[in-house]
């Protein structure tokens, strides 16, 4: 098993081969709020501010490296090829994000924590989606940020941004530093104030916690073999909010309009300026509504269990 990285990392054997690592924040006596990262990004892309920030609002949080990043477990297999990517026809043994969303229900479980608000982000969304529609008994409510439904008819990428997806992954610290600036400073907020720095720094954590060069593939792998999740969208009961910036060149806004109106009674916030990314600006707006969400949540579960006593 890995060592932690840091004094405030634990690990936690999730079944099937697979240990997750994670970290929490906050009062552990406060409804927990479980936070899954995106493709090929690994738990520290939650700021650990940001993190304080939900903590501050009344959560126990817990963000978690997902399978294949970081510090959990990293896959043996071989990762897809060009050619799977272009006829989407994948290999039996590789996972998708229904087995994504089963490692986080397995997590929210043995850390006895559910259930728990579950937010998740690009990938992470997705993830989020399908933990609420698999297992919804782990789920309190659902944020789903800058995320989409795995139709081709909304939320792709633009032109511009297949230069990122389909180039040679770096293998060096330094390669990949500098590409962790290009390619935030090409899907970054244009409405906001972007510091190259903070990136370089999140960047180079991120290799020195576990960089694998094949896993994000694996993991684009498990979002193309996942298809087109709309029509079971429609079946998620979890009280939903769905957040996407208006200037996401990675993930259209399209998917934001798509998932929100994909499942029922979903309420919709399009940041303005937001691109696909985190600006730090944004994190009171973002907190607050993810906050008043869930709290609302919780007391709409707290009126029904009163009425059925």
């Amino acid at each position: 098993m890995l060592k932690p990285h840091t004094e405030n990392e634990r690990f936690c054997d999730v079944g099937r081969g697979i240990t997750l690592c994670y970290e929490t924040f906050g009062d552990s006596s406060n409804p927990p709020a479980f936070l899954i990262m995106g493709l090929a990004t690994q738990m520290i892309g939650w700021n650990e501010d940001f993190c304080a920030g939900l903590a501050d609002r009344g959560f126990y949080v817990v963000r978690f490296d997902n399978r294949d990043v970081g510090r959990s477990t990293h896959m043996p297999y071989r990762a897809p090829g060009n050619l799977q990517f272009l006829t989407k026809r994948f290999d039996e043994y590789l996972y998708t994000l229904a087995d994504m969303a089963e490692d986080t229900a397995r997590l929210i479980e043995r850390l006895g924590l559910s259930p728990a608000h579950v937010i998740g982000t690009s990938m992470g969304g997705m993830i989020a989606q399908e933990l609420a529609v698999n297992h919804p008994e782990n789920v309190r409510s659902l944020t789903s940020i800058m995320s989409t439904t795995g139709s081709s008819r909304h939320g792709q990428p633009s032109a511009a941004m297949y230069k990122h997806l389909l180039s040679r992954p770096p293998h060096n610290r330094d390669e990949f530093i500098e590409r962790a600036v290009e390619v935030f400073g090409s899907v970054g907020s244009p409405g906001f104030e972007v510091d190259p720095d903070w990136i370089r720094d999140r960047a180079a954590r991120s290799y020195d916690r576990g960089y694998d060069v094949t896993s994000s593939a694996r993991q684009l792998g498990a979002v193309l073999k996942s298809g087109n999740r709309i029509e079971s969208l429609s079946r998620i009961e979890s009280p939903t909010l769905v957040i996407h910036g208006d200037s996401d060149p990675l993930i259209d806004v399209s998917g934001g309009y798509a998932t929100s109106e994909a499942i029922p009674d979903a309420e919709l916030l399009v940041v303005e300026g937001m691109g696909h990314d985190f600006p730090r600006d944004a994190w009171p707006l973002i907190l607050d509504r993810i906050a008043a969400h869930a709290h609302a949540a919780d007391r709409s579960r707290e009126t029904i269990s009163g009425k059925s006593t």
